[in-house]
């Protein structure tokens, strides 16, 4: 008999994130859930993964959870979840809740939570990447959002997540797309109302300060918009919108232009 399809629950915030618990106790209501996560923190990471050290595997109770921790990065997890580490492979990989937005080109490229469900594209397994977007002063804010206090902050967010996971555990992932960026406001709940927006285009400026002999990254600071139109993430969610963001993995290529050919194209017979 077939094993019960299940989903696979990352982050890139690590085991002690307060979104993890909650996340996983609402995905629980969906299906069979399975949590691989990093053993600390690990944002800003995008899509590495441990190539020449070598990577540990530990199990922690989170929760009502039990909870596989790895020495690795995000992508490390959903690859160890989806290949290794079980009898099979999900049905679907949920990465999230990160605490801070990922939404724009410069954050989504530079984010663990987002890739970690690239990974699970790229393994050819649906994701999700959920994202909380600040309420208020970044620093006031994610300081109270990585406290226990935030607990029930995270259970509200979690349960707007669950929803569109058991969307698309119902229904699949709509044709064409590999992985949902959802960019959740701080204070949204079930009620708050989400659209289908685009990538924005972002870049960065400046990102690291020296101090004291040493480059210290700054985070979110040094990031430049340069599309700030409203049908973007960037903005419904800075609206205060839940937004819901497609990716597709083979997006990454582009065009190919007559100009492009005529520049590049060689036959062999010109030198």
């Amino acid at each position: 008999m077939p094993a019960q399809p299940w989903i696979l629950l990352t982050n890139d915030d690590g085991v002690d994130s307060p979104a993890l618990a909650p996340l996983a106790d609402e995905l629980s209501t969906i299906a069979s859930v399975r949590v691989v996560v990093p053993d600390r923190e690990r944002s800003w990471v995008g899509k590495a993964m441990s190539r020449f050290e070598p990577v540990t595997v530990a199990e922690r109770q989170v929760g009502q959870h039990r909870v596989y921790t790895v020495s690795g990065y995000p992508a490390d997890c959903t690859q160890l979840g989806a290949r290794s580490l079980f009898d099979g492979p999900p049905a679907l990989v949920v990465s999230g809740i990160n605490i801070g937005a990922n939404h724009g080109t410069s954050y989504v490229s530079a984010s663990g939570t987002v890739g970690a469900a690239v990974e699970a594209a790229m393994v050819q397994i649906p994701a999700l990447a959920f994202s909380a977007v600040r309420d208020g002063d970044w620093q006031v804010w994610s300081r109270h959002m990585s406290s226990p206090d935030s607990v029930p902050d995270w259970i509200r967010l979690a349960a707007v997540a669950a929803d569109l996971t058991a969307e698309v555990w119902t229904n699949g992932m709509p044709a064409g797309v590999d992985v949902l960026s959802v960019n959740i406001p701080g204070r949204a709940d079930r009620g708050t109302p989400r659209r289908v927006t685009r990538l924005a285009d972002s870049r960065h400026g400046t990102l690291f300060t020296e101090r004291d002999g040493h480059w210290i990254h700054g985070g979110v600071a040094g990031l430049r918009p340069l599309d700030v139109a409203d049908d973007t993430d960037m903005a419904t969610s800075e609206a205060g919108v839940v937004s819901v963001t497609p990716l597709r993995v083979a997006a990454l290529g582009a065009g190919v232009t007559d100009d492009l050919r005529r520049r590049f194209d060689r036959s062999g017979d010109e030198v």
